[in-house]
């Protein structure tokens, strides 16, 4: 991949990772990490992921309240987040509000018939492609460059 973006789940115990593809246009899952909350190690793996992709940015999933409040939670994902950025820097680290997400990705998951361990084991990775998709559908629709421009 080059060029696409990476979408980040943070959770307590685990950070589920997507993509994005070039074009910006589809997110698809990519690996869950495990969380190492006494250190970098995480951020470290996130880091080599983000290089070893061609990452052009990461878009960190920010869990606000259905009221619109940022509790706990989202006080670690911004940590999570600003740790990252000062890691990956000059690559961009954005924040994307990620209500039901989560709700979201297992429902999707119970509907495939994915159930106990095998779920537990990729709702992250679901949860941080319904971040990185609701991130990749809000952003202004691009057309494709001009082959007849010569500035293209």
């Amino acid at each position: 991949m080059t060029g696409g973006w990476l979408g980040v789940d943070v959770g307590t115990v685990r950070v589920g990772v997507a993509r994005s593809d070039p074009g910006g246009v589809l997110a698809t899952p990519v690996m869950t990490l495990t969380r190492d909350v006494g250190g970098d190690a995480d951020v470290i793996q996130l880091a080599s992921l983000v290089q070893e992709q061609e990452a052009v940015g990461v878009v960190v999933g920010l869990p606000v309240t259905l009221a619109g409040r940022e509790g706990p939670s989202a006080a670690m994902a911004r940590a999570y987040a600003e740790r990252l950025a000062a890691v990956i820097s000059p690559i961009p680290v954005e924040l994307v509000d990620e209500r039901l997400t989560t709700v979201t990705a297992e429902r999707t998951l119970s509907a495939r018939g994915i159930r106990g361990r095998a779920r537990r084991a990729v709702v992250d990775q679901a949860a941080a492609v319904e971040i990185l998709q609701l991130w990749l559908d809000a952003r202004p629709a691009r057309s494709a460059p001009d082959p007849t421009d010569e500035r293209a």
